[in-house]
């Protein structure tokens, strides 16, 4: 048993949070109840799933709740406040770990956000992991008290003033959990008054999912909010239970609320968060949403009703059909559960599919934030094609901003049969892609494939009402017959035949086997050359892929075509016929070969690119002979 009692100094950002609280006036001082109360709520939720596989802990059969007491002083002696939870309890290495040195990052963090934004602290502290230091705005000293819920654990008393250190020393608790014992500033005793702490419960911890008691009476509803009609609830009903839920502030993206008892009783309250990788201090880090039986949380993860790529939803599930007595194995082979697995996410796809009607721009957010969640099942997940590809968005060659495949499929030319796309490293490069010549030639729409994904999922792609998707790079692409004024525009400046089939032996030489073949284009207009694949190309698009992950990458061997009818080609052409010794013409074809990989998203290193450019540039100063 430890007897001794043992001081400790501060870390330097939470003294400094410590100055910020105890020597600044807030607005808002009530936050210490909310952010106290959250965390003995964790402690409880903790305490919750500890009891689901052990009993042998400390008063097993406890109520888990809080409660908060205001004992009587005398009229000389400073008013306190006692907050106790019945949760997973800390031992004496604990508190001063998650008390005295946890949160250094968080406080460091916060301090930051503070000083560049001028933000009232109390808006904001909860979400750096530094709330419980805020019970310093209020409080002379704290005094908590606290024993973990195994059976042979001491109990332990954390005690500061808000200056630079804290103690460590052994305490008398029989009971399971933690107890702050607040000793208020004079200018703080009204919050002495249980009055004043039933109001501040009301307002920031209604939701709670344990009972809060001030003296003896509950001071929240604790009333599931998903129980409510929708109509009964407000936007910041919906705000403050995802806020108490999840400890993001941010608010969600989509709120999504709704009852059925056809083919399956549920309540469902789900909420789309506003970024796809949790906040650095969320309570709620892995995926899955909670579930409930009768109003009873049975799971805290569970990750059956959701597909893996709506894993980042997150919020309550609760169904009667359920058994309260339903093990995890069960559960996931439950016709029940495979029944709400259904309804949940039918109803999901239907509400994502309201808000990209009703608001673009929001749905747009989402995509950008949760649109490679979607590519990822298509890839990992082929039965899902059908659900996700309606949700797709794309930038595409006539369309400003983001289009969707059935948006693309209204705006087909008379008797396309295909949906058209290209792949490239971003929007700016895959719009100057040579491949979209004969595309914008004939007014064909392309879409721009620039995730990362794009490239490993396409094969999966297949087809989308009976559209073939269909890489413009291909060399056998068939195409519609352009007017034949279209045809003739640019014939007068075609490169005579001899000069042009020189031209092409000297790429075939310069190049070697780095190229299929070299051959004229009948398809380019504006662009002097392109590298196509093969027809029997095989996992084209993998090629991509190898490159983005630097593994046993190749540069894969196409077909470069050759556009006779460009001015650059032309004077190539004519310098082979005349002057074939010019180092221009090898340094040239090399030139044109490596920005055709570069637009393709092809070149392993594009830097390499550099001294040949500089050198062209060179000879073109000095008339095309280099010197020495």
């Amino acid at each position: 048993m430890t007897t001794q009692t043992d001081s400790y100094n501060f870390k330097a950002e939470i003294k400094q949070l410590l100055q910020i609280l105890v020597h600044s006036l807030y607005k808002d001082q009530d936050i210490f109840l909310r952010e106290v109360i959250s965390n003995a709520s964790d402690a409880l939720t903790r305490m919750h799933f500890e009891m689901l596989t052990n009993r042998d802990v400390v008063d097993a059969d406890a109520e888990l709740a809080i409660h908060i007491e205001t004992p009587e002083t005398a009229v000389d002696e400073p008013k306190r406040i006692i907050i106790k939870d019945s949760g997973i309890g800390m031992t004496r290495d604990e508190l001063i770990y998650n008390l005295g040195t946890i949160a250094q990052s968080g406080a460091r963090e916060f301090l930051s956000k503070v000083g560049e934004s001028n933000l009232d602290p109390s808006d904001v502290i909860g979400q750096f992991g530094v709330g419980f230091y805020s019970v310093f705005m209020v409080a002379d000293e704290v005094r908590v008290v606290s024993r973990s819920y195994q059976k042979d654990a001491q109990a332990f008393a954390w005690i500061s003033d808000g200056s630079e250190s804290f103690r460590v020393e052994p305490a008398e608790k029989t009971d399971r959990g933690t107890e702050l014992h607040i000793t208020l500033k004079k200018d703080a005793e009204e919050f002495a008054a249980p009055w004043k702490l039933r109001q501040i419960v009301k307002k920031h911890s209604d939701f709670v999912r344990f009972p809060v008691y001030v003296g003896e009476e509950q001071a929240n509803q604790q009333e599931s909010l998903w129980r409510k009609r929708p109509a009964d609830i407000t936007a910041d009903d919906y705000k403050n239970f995802y806020r108490q839920m999840t400890m993001e502030f941010e608010e969600p993206l989509l709120t999504i609320h709704f009852a059925a008892d056809v083919p399956v009783n549920v309540r469902a309250m789900l909420f789309i968060p506003a970024k796809r990788e949790p906040g650095i201090l969320a309570s709620r880090k892995d995926p899955g949403v909670m579930l409930y039986s009768h109003n009873v949380l049975i799971q805290e993860y569970c990750t059956d009703l959701l597909p893996n790529w709506l894993g980042f939803m997150d919020g309550v599930v609760d169904s009667e059909d359920l058994p309260l007595n339903v093990s995890r194995e069960s559960v996931q082979n439950n016709r029940i559960m495979r029944n709400l697995a259904t309804t949940i996410r039918k109803r999901v796809l239907r509400e994502l599919g309201k808000l990209a009607e009703d608001d673009p721009a929001k749905y747009e957010q989402f995509w950008q934030e949760f649109g490679r969640a979607f590519k990822e099942g298509v890839a990992t997940d082929p039965a899902a094609k059908e659900d996700v590809l309606p949700f797709f968005r794309y930038y595409s060659s006539q369309v400003d901003g983001l289009t969707s495949l059935d948006g693309y499929i209204e705006r087909m030319a008379e008797g396309q049969d295909a949906i058209y796309y290209v792949l490239g490293e971003d929007k700016q490069s895959v719009t100057h892609s040579p491949h979209l010549d004969p595309f914008k030639a004939r007014n064909l729409e392309v879409l721009y494939w620039v995730d990362p994904l794009d490239s490993f999922i396409a094969p999966a792609m297949g087809m989308y009402k009976e559209k073939e998707f269909k890489n413009i790079d291909n060399a056998g692409l068939e195409l519609p017959e352009l007017a034949e004024e279209e045809e003739e525009t640019g014939a007068e400046t075609a490169v005579p035949e001899k000069a042009f089939n020189l031209f092409v032996g000297r790429c075939v030489t310069t190049l070697g086997d780095r190229v299929v073949e070299v051959r004229a284009s009948k398809v380019l207009k504006d662009s002097p050359v392109r590298l196509v694949s093969p027809q029997d190309a095989q996992n084209r698009e993998m090629h991509r892929i190898y490159r983005y992950l630097d593994q046993n990458y190749e540069v894969p061997k196409k077909i470069l075509e050759v556009n006779r009818s460009h001015s650059l080609i032309a004077s190539l052409a004519t310098l082979v016929e005349t002057m074939p010794d010019s180092p221009v013409i090898n340094m040239s074809i090399e030139q044109l070969y490596d920005s055709a990989l570069v637009q393709e998203g092809l070149h392993p290193n594009p830097v390499q690119m550099l001294p040949r450019i500089q050198e062209l540039m060179l000879l073109a100063a000095q008339g095309g002979k280099r010197e020495g």
